[in-house]
């Protein structure tokens, strides 16, 4: 059984420009999600960085990543993370069983998380995984000036909310052959319920990475 951790870091980022390649505490961003994934090599045999940027390139290289350089029609903003995805099976040519997806946005994760969800995603015979945490938020939408909830009736209290949960980024694992027919998430895919503040973490804006610096400083750096 073959299983490789796949990170994509391109380079253009209209929102926060160049986030994969800021520094959080000492290391570049994506230099935490290749870190995990070395940390984990009883499962990850190899790990690579999808990118069409030459920093992001030479970054990944100096920190024990391998790297798939990616075309620029599969770099647009538009472009679903799955074509990366199938682009670094299709281009190194090696039989892979499982796919482990680490998005550099979402750089702290629990130590024990992917030893916890790889044996979930075994013992439950799925296709695929991925990361879900509860909400706590009421919701609602604003319709003609008023405001109608969804997840909960005026006045209601928050802890007596009926259980939503939402996908917060944190890993997922997928079968080769279900990325190739390019899913991630399958419609059986198992989902693993993570309760931890990091979850709450995916950088897309200045104020995400001062939040992500913030949890980083007071619950990761010794």
């Amino acid at each position: 059984m073959r299983n490789i951790a796949i990170i994509p870091a391109r380079g253009g980022s209209k929102r926060f420009p160049e986030k994969n390649i800021r520094l959080l505490g000492e290391l570049p961003l994506l230099v935490h999600s290749i870190r995990y994934a070395l940390e984990n090599s009883e499962l990850i045999d190899e790990v690579y960085v999808s990118t069409d940027n030459l920093i992001i390139k030479n970054i990944a290289l100096d920190n024990g990543a391998k790297v798939i350089d990616r075309p620029t029609f599969l770099s647009g903003d538009f472009e679903p993370t799955v074509s990366a995805l199938k682009h670094v099976l299709e281009s190194i040519h090696q039989e892979v069983e499982n796919v482990i997806l680490l998005q550099p946005t979402n750089p702290l994760r629990p130590h024990d998380l992917l030893k916890q969800a790889f044996k979930e995603y075994q013992n439950e015979n799925r296709n695929s995984l991925f990361t879900v945490s509860r909400n706590h938020l009421k919701f609602g939408k604003i319709d003609n000036k008023k405001f109608i909830p969804f997840n909960y009736k005026i006045g209601q209290r928050s802890q007596d909310l009926e259980p939503l949960f939402y996908e917060n980024g944190l890993l997922y694992i997928s079968k080769a052959k279900l990325i190739l027919e390019n899913k991630i998430i399958s419609e059986n895919a198992f989902p693993l319920l993570v309760d931890s503040i990091f979850a709450n973490v995916d950088i897309d804006t200045q104020e995400d990475f001062d939040y992500a610096a913030y949890l980083y400083n007071k619950h990761i750096k010794i």
